[in-house]
């Protein structure tokens, strides 16, 4: 794992840093870059996103990056609003996202009992083993903030998080895999996530 080279897309996001310094902190070689070319050629790929559907997808429209991630054959980890945009469409603006994992992004209705955003700390439900989980438990916490999810039962997903339902936590389609949280802020457990994903072999 020390060593590993691993492209943080430049989407926009507030959380660019923290991510920085988390993989730094697991002796990755990371960068941050909108550069076709450079992630094209990328050993590890991460798409975090922090904000909105449709400002990450026209940024990601406008510096022509849509074909370079759909094409991507490593290892790619999409982290919060960076899962979602991977899924078909968004309901937050009503936006077509990224068309890489089948299914639709749902906003969270609230209820007495739910509270919009989504925000703490919860733990997981496996439904699914996976390298990119292994090693976890029923008592590793995740620190989440998100109004729209995916639905539990699509079947790409690996692990549920419940918020006044159950909600896909963590997804994968073939080499591309989406987190609702954000392991940069998730202490020991975003750790761990982070290094199982170094560990991921490069196709």
């Amino acid at each position: 794992m020390s060593g590993t080279e691993v492209v943080v897309i430049d989407s926009g996001g507030a959380n660019l840093a923290s991510l920085g310094h988390a993989l730094d902190r697991l002796d990755a070689k990371s960068v941050i870059s909108s550069d076709p070319s450079v992630i094209a050629r990328a050993q590890r790929v991460i798409l975090p996103g922090v904000g909105n559907a449709s400002a990450i997808m026209h940024r990601l429209v406008s510096l022509e990056l849509v074909s370079v991630i759909r094409a991507l054959r490593c290892p790619v980890l999409g982290i919060c609003l960076g899962m979602q945009i991977l899924f078909q469409h968004s309901a937050e603006g009503d936006t077509p996202t990224l068309g890489i994992i089948a299914g639709d992004i749902h906003a969270i209705t609230p209820r007495p009992e739910v509270t919009v955003p989504h925000m703490g700390w919860n733990t997981l439900h496996i439904v699914q083993g996976d390298p990119l989980l292994q090693g976890f438990s029923a008592d590793g916490w995740f620190y989440f903030v998100h109004g729209y999810h995916a639905r539990a039962d699509a079947p790409s997903t690996l692990a549920t998080v419940t918020h006044g339902g159950e909600m896909a936590a963590v997804v994968r389609q073939d080499n591309f895999y989406g987190v609702q949280f954000h392991p940069e802020r998730s202490a020991r457990s975003g750790a761990q996530l982070l290094r199982n994903f170094l560990d991921l072999p490069c196709n």
